[in-house]
């Protein structure tokens, strides 16, 4: 595992917490988000290669996996630029 950190997701008024992994391991080039994201957590790969690119930092060229856990909780994005984005 590369990070680890923590971010909350809301289900109505009950927030719950979010744990947010990442791992780099050889193979394709291919960024992967797993733990049930929405459509709109999925389009994030984009604008974090992005940020991560205008930081400064190279991209990794590996096989990039983000876990967002629990997985059995449908994860949403709550405005244009999720919770889940920030953090890692």
């Amino acid at each position: 595992m590369l990070a680890k950190t923590y971010s909350f997701g809301i289900n109505g008024l009950d927030a719950y917490l979010i744990t947010i992994e990442v791992h780099v391991a050889g193979g394709l080039p291919q960024t992967v988000v797993v733990g049930l994201p929405d459509n709109a957590i999925k389009e994030s790969k984009e604008r974090l290669r992005a940020a991560v690119k205008n930081s400064g930092y190279d991209f990794p060229n590996q096989r990039t996996i983000i876990s967002l856990a629990p997985a059995d909780i449908k994860k949403k994005a709550l405005h244009s630029i999720s919770l889940f984005a920030y953090p890692i």
